[in-house]
């Protein structure tokens, strides 16, 4: 089975991944199960005595780990079978022995299977040309921190827009502060993977919305392809009252606050906060008052968006002002994105 064939037709396919752990934990197809052939110190042993030793005392050892787990595996592969409408597609990392000798195990306990040619690095590939090839239109929502950005994405979601939430993939809110709340981020091969899969799901005659992101969110990072796309789209930039913006980020950091945490968010920016801030900040903090503490915080961040703002394709950025209601700012959004000639460009209140 083909990459392009599977990536038509994802949700058709339960997905076998059987690499070993920690392979899989590395990044995989979105949805995939591991059922792995190898635990990960066996996968390391097979490879080391196919390099130091012999490719037959490598076969050897490797069917002698899987002979173990062939009762399992074949177990765990009915019970898909049985419990799951989708077919069973196999695959490892090249499309080779593990693969091959898993497809093999499952037909002949009659279980049927199709087998990825190419492995995972076919998707992978097929992730890589995607983002550096295909045409699709972005409209990015950018503003100061604590403009609504998420907040105006999920209204557009609702009114049947296609919305990519980044900081949701990302498990991270895209800044110094960005991990307080949050999961442990994916490792970014898993966030390239969960990106893509979005997209695929997409109609690329009508446009995808994101929000204006920094390359990097977290220790998640873009691939090159769309982030080079992204700095050349439509920019909306929402203007928002400061009060209401620090109201925002009060709400999204102040429930179940942890002081410990926000220090440490503002030691990461302290040099480039300055010395004087960076104290008020930490004494504030220490006064619970967390107003004055974001206060600081957007300061900052305000001067690094007008920086990137500024470097922006002036042509390309459509200014929203007095966007304080985000279902209001939506409904605008979609106005002018529909009709672009109905609003006056920084004029539309």
């Amino acid at each position: 089975m083909e990459i392009g064939d599977v990536l038509a037709n994802l949700d058709q396919w339960q997905i076998i991944d059987v690499r070993s752990p920690g392979e899989f934990q590395g990044g995989h197809i979105p949805g995939a199960i591991n059922l792995p052939l190898f635990s990960d110190e066996e996968r390391v042993k097979v490879g080391t005595l196919y390099k130091q030793a012999s490719r037959e005392a490598a076969m050897d050892a490797g069917l002698a780990f899987a002979g173990a787990k062939m009762k399992s595996l074949v177990r765990q592969g009915r019970a898909l079978a049985q419990n799951s409408p989708a077919k069973i597609l196999i695959h490892c990392w090249r499309g080779g022995n593990r693969s091959k000798a898993v497809e093999w195990l499952f037909r002949f306990s009659g279980i049927e299977v199709s087998r990825l040619a190419g492995g995972y690095k076919s998707y992978r590939t097929a992730l890589h040309a995607f983002f550096a090839d295909s045409d699709f239109e972005l409209n990015i929502i950018g503003g100061c921190t604590g403009a609504g950005k998420t907040e105006v994405l999920e209204h557009l979601r609702n009114a049947g827009e296609q919305v990519i939430d980044l900081e949701g993939l990302a498990h991270h809110k895209g800044s110094a502060f960005g991990s307080i709340g949050e999961v442990e981020q994916p490792t970014n091969e898993q966030f390239e993977n969960d990106l893509f899969t979005e997209f695929i799901k997409f109609d690329f005659s009508r446009p995808v919305w994101l929000e204006n992101e920094s390359k990097n969110i977290g220790k998640t990072y873009m691939p090159e392809g769309l982030w080079d796309r992204i700095r050349i789209s439509k920019l909306f930039a929402l203007e928002v009252n400061e009060e209401v913006r620090l109201d925002r980020a009060l709400r999204y950091y102040s429930e179940d606050v942890d002081i410990a945490a926000l220090k440490g968010s503002f030691e990461r920016i302290r040099k480039r906060l300055g010395g004087l801030a960076f104290q008020q900040a930490m004494q504030a903090l220490d006064q619970n008052d967390l107003r004055t503490a974001a206060a600081i915080a957007l300061k900052y961040y305000d001067k690094s968006y007008r920086f990137q703002l500024a470097n922006w394709p002036s042509h390309k950025v459509i200014h929203f002002k007095e966007c304080n209601e985000v279902s209001e700012t939506a409904q605008q959004l979609l106005q002018y994105a529909r009709n672009p000639s109905g609003i006056l460009l920084g004029e539309n209140k």
